[in-house]
Formats: C-alpha cells, structure tokens, sequence
C-alpha cells in the first residue's frame, strides 16, 4: 500500500508540472497577435496643431483704460504666433465696465490681443449687447486697450430701444476721463422705428 502511494506521488510529481507547461503554451499558443501598425487614437489635425505650438487653455485678460474703464477679455483657447504669423484665440468673450457701472459685452468666434501694443480684434459673428438692450452685429472689431476706442469698419446691423437700423460703421469711445460712453453709427445709417419699443 504504501509502495503505491509513493508511486502515485511520484508520478504526479512529474505529471503535475507538465500540464502546467502544456497549458501555458497553450496560453501562447491562442494568444491573439498584437498589431503594431494599428492606428494610434488621435486626429492627426490635432497632432500638428499640438507640434506646431503651445497651445494655451482658457486665457484671460483684465486692464483698465486710460478714462478709467476696467477691460476683460476671455477666451476658450489661444495659440502663440510664430514665423510671422499673429498669436489667435477661440471664442473671445470681452467685457467693457464703465465707471458708472453700466457695461458692454462683446462676443466672437474668433481674434487676437496684442498688449504690448494695447490692442484687440474680435472676427467672426461679432455681437455687442449693451446695458439697454441694444444688440449689434458685425463681423469685425477693432479696440484699443489703453483708451475706450472701437471700431466696426464694415457693416453693423443691430436692434435696440428704438428699433431695428443698419450702418457701415460702428464707434464706441469716450470723450473724457469717467466721461459717458458714446455709441455712434456712420456711413448711411438706415433706421426702421419701432413706437412700440418706446412705449415699453
């Protein structure tokens, strides 16, 4: 009986470890092949924007002008200028305060700041809305950082308290330090008065 059993432990001493081999290569064996030429999950626009620059997320910048009205500009991204080419920005969002609290917000796909030389473009589906409910569209603006001075220099259509009017141009400034701001439509300025809006 107990040649037998040692003769039972004996044999799976060696029958034991086999079986664990033949399943291992087995393992091998079923393994499904690995494909090194499979496509790498990133868009190759993305990848040559990334190579090209930095891209920086969620920018912001704040200032006050010169007649003392805070300035803030945002933006949902930017990407720093280079070989002659100027630094741009998605999805500007810029805020003019002025000192009587009142406040005028600007909106665009897309534009560029340059502070060393105290300037702004906003391009693209340009909306300004005012504190009265004026609401004005273009498709370019032009700003100085450093004084309240902005500029459509195509056309503006916009929509507010009197009703509804077109011009070819557009200005936003200021005549004096704390002074009022002023909104002013040159250049055939076509106005469709609305009396129901005035009543209101």
């Amino acid at each position: 009986m107990v040649d037998r059993y040692s003769r039972i432990v004996a044999y799976l001493k060696v029958a034991l470890p086999l079986a664990a081999l033949a399943l291992l290569s087995t393992l091998f064996l079923i393994s499904r092949r690995i494909e090194t030429d499979s496509a790498i999950p990133f868009a190759e626009v993305d990848l040559e924007s990334r190579l090209r620059g930095q891209q920086v997320t969620a920018p912001f910048f704040t200032g006050t002008t010169k007649t003392g009205h805070e300035v803030t500009i945002a933006a949902t991204k930017a990407l720093p200028g280079g070989e002659g080419n100027t630094a741009s920005a998605s999805d500007l969002e810029a805020e003019i305060r002025t000192s009587d609290g009142r406040s005028i917000l600007m909106l665009s796909d897309a534009g560029s700041v340059r502070p060393d030389k105290n300037t702004a473009v906003l391009t693209g589906n340009v909306r300004i809305i005012t504190a009265d409910g004026t609401r004005v569209e273009t498709e370019t603006l032009n700003a100085l950082l450093d004084g309240l001075e902005i500029t459509s220099p195509g056309t503006v259509t916009a929509t507010g308290p009197l009703g509804d009017f077109e011009a070819g141009t557009m200005r936003i400034f200021t005549n004096s330090q704390n002074g009022p701001v002023h909104i002013e439509f040159t250049d055939g300025v076509k106005l469709v008065y609305d009396p129901a809006k005035v009543e209101r």
